[in-house]
């Protein structure tokens, strides 16, 4: 019996825990629908501002749109311009709240014009001003005017849902954003703003913005005589980082393997005039590797019945194909000899 009853209270807590999930995901999802609606709102206000009129009677057209412009035949328009037909969340939202839209049309538009705030915020209430969150929109961590100090994001601001805790923007750390995280350094600090900027690429750690304010330095660089950080360069060290066919490449705090071209047998950079010996099949040309044509050498590369193809590199050879005359002779063969008797 006790253990039925433990699991049943474990049971009603993870269902409770799930509803709240569910309560705070609806109330984000009903602020944001909400916030659509007014959008839609607004827009079909502009729209209908001058409808059905430009006949050119000015006095007429003026006396005709006073009237026009709070009547129940435009409210009408502009509530059927709301929501896509897919929308169901805004349209299920407007015909549960059309009431008080009306009610904001004809008696609380003048002393109300926000929409937003009258509607979503102080009606319905599943909204908050901006820098307020939760049930009853308490205030962000930095005051509503500045969130996070401004350094980053309030769990559920503008909506009634969040717990109001700080999502900090990169750079920044702590849980009212005031503090800089690893890679950043404090720049500028004042009662009502804190600035935190990126360290130099060569710092761990650091405490200004250039190598020679670095705690330590990052791996591929070391710190001079003046106590800068600066670059090692790994391809002067002995012996070479980099294969007998590759060249390196020095980097910011590393280095890189390239391969050497094709036309090269060791090489100091990329392209063929940076070899150290030319590959075979190439030769050296004014401090550049080409390519050697061993069709035109002396003697030559193929035989007599062979065509010579050079290709990059190297040559090939391919067996002439003889040609035959229309009575099916080798050409160039000549017709066998009879002396008479």
């Amino acid at each position: 019996m006790l253990l039925s009853c433990s699991i049943f209270r474990l049971f009603c807590i993870i269902l409770l825990l799930q509803l709240g999930s569910i309560y705070t995901k609806d109330f984000t999802a009903l602020c944001s629908t909400c916030r659509q609606l007014v959008d839609d709102f607004d827009k079909g206000l502009e729209k209908t501002a001058k409808q059905n009129f430009g006949g050119g009677n000015t006095a007429w057209e003026e006396r005709k749109l006073s009237k026009y412009e709070t009547s129940e035949i435009r409210l009408t328009e502009i509530l059927e311009g709301l929501c896509q037909s897919s929308n169901f969340e805004c349209s299920h939202m407007l015909e549960e709240n059309e009431e008080h839209l009306e009610a904001w049309w004809f008696k609380r538009k003048t002393k109300h014009p926000d929409l937003f705030k009258w509607f979503c915020i102080e009606t319905i209430k599943v909204c908050c001003p901006k820098g307020s969150f939760g049930p009853d929109c308490n205030t962000c961590i930095g005051g509503a005017d500045r969130p996070c100090h401004g350094n980053g994001k309030c769990d559920g601001d503008g909506t009634r849902a969040g717990n109001g805790k700080c999502s900090c923007d990169e750079g920044y750390d702590g849980e009212f954003c005031l503090d800089c995280s690893d890679g950043y350094f404090n720049s500028l600090r004042n009662d009502t703003f804190f600035l935190c900027k990126e360290c130099h690429e060569s710092c761990v750690g650091c405490s200004g913005g250039t190598n020679q304010h670095c705690k330590e330095c990052r791996n591929g660089w070391v710190k001079d005589q003046e106590g800068s950080c600066i670059d090692i360069n790994e391809c002067i060290k002995d012996p070479a980082p980099c294969s007998d066919d590759q060249y390196c490449l020095n980097t910011d705090g590393s280095f890189s393997c390239k391969a050497c071209d094709i036309r090269c047998t060791g090489c100091k950079g990329d392209g063929a005039s940076s070899c150290l010996n030319c590959a075979d099949g190439y030769k050296d040309e004014e401090g550049t590797c080409t390519d050697i044509d061993e069709c035109t050498e002396d003697p030559a590369s193929c035989s007599d019945n062979q065509h010579c193809l050079n290709t990059d590199g190297s040559f090939s050879c391919e067996e002439k194909v003889p040609a035959f005359n229309s009575e099916g002779a080798k050409t160039g063969d000549s017709p066998e000899k009879h002396e008479d008797l």
